[in-house]
């Protein structure tokens, strides 16, 4: 081969490099470990672990009438962060009565001393092996948070955050947990159908194989944390409290009680965020 023929031969293999370039998915992001907070995000197949420096900044103090499950998630995560041995997290029960804001306190509370929250959707669950080799060995404690959690029959993601809490041969990584939140208890539809299949021996109950296979995976949670319908009195409280935060004055008026009743009779529920979106809108209205 002549000089001319490798020269024209060069150039033809640059050119369909050139092409095949275009279709090549663009270079992953490399991962900003300054933040105190990530966001999982994957696109075609691939993923990487997107910084959130502004996360939604809740206290301790700003959640009312869960002083019990407070003090549970705060010892489990103490220990966690100062490299004792803890427990992953479920917390489940009543919509808007702090179950993630907990998680959300947790980091604005022990972000300073190395705690880090990864937010990973339940579409993304598959990726929670990739995540854990992602974060090994660093220095900081990771919690994966999975957010009003729950499952249908046969979903991929379930068999995954299942082999990742307490079924793969390869140990979890001591700097990572998972603290998860859901309305139900089980994280899977349980139908009346399935009790039908319990079984009596003498005295003894044995539940069918559907109903152990659905209890297994909430039993790899070494912590169950559940939250309550808040009261009346409960509910005024939380209602009281963010009203100060909002620099509203009357806080125990006839009206304010009297429109805090009423919002949440509209909104058919008495919780914790009915109580502060009840704030927000009146305090709004007292400052227009």
């Amino acid at each position: 081969m002549n000089p001319q023929q490798l020269e024209s031969l060069v150039s033809r293999a640059e050119s369909v490099l050139a092409r095949l370039e275009a279709f090549l998915p663009p270079p992953l992001p490399a991962t900003d470990w300054s933040a105190p907070a990530f966001r999982w995000r994957s696109r075609q197949g691939r993923g990487w672990l997107e910084a959130v420096h502004q996360p939604h900044r809740i206290r301790m103090s700003d959640l009312q009438d869960v002083d019990s499950q407070k003090g549970r998630i705060d010892a489990n995560t103490r220990q966690f962060v100062h490299g004792g041995r803890a427990n992953n997290v479920l917390l489940t029960g009543a919509r808007g009565t702090g179950k993630s804001s907990l998680v959300k306190a947790m980091l604005t509370e022990y972000a300073p001393q190395g705690l880090r929250v990864i937010e990973v959707d339940k579409s993304d669950l598959l990726h929670l092996p990739e995540i854990i080799d992602l974060v090994h060995g660093r220095p900081e404690r990771f919690v994966m948070f999975c957010d009003d959690l729950s499952f249908e029959d046969s979903e991929p993601g379930y068999k995954a955050l299942k082999s990742v809490l307490d079924g793969s041969l390869s140990a979890p990584p001591d700097n990572v947990l998972i603290y998860a939140t859901s309305n139900r208890r089980h994280l899977m539809p349980e139908y009346h159908a399935e009790n039908l299949q319990v079984s009596k021996v003498g005295d003894e109950i044995h539940p069918g194989e559907a109903i152990e296979e659905k209890v297994s995976l909430s039993e790899r949670f070494g912590l169950w944390i559940s939250f309550y319908p808040f009261s009346q009195d409960e509910y005024l409280a939380v209602v009281r409290h963010w009203l100060r935060e909002f620099g509203v004055a009357d806080l125990d008026s006839d009206t304010v009680r009297t429109e805090a009743l009423q919002w949440a009779l509209m909104r058919g529920s008495r919780s914790g965020r009915v109580g502060w979106q009840f704030a927000r809108d009146y305090a709004g209205r007292a400052e227009a």
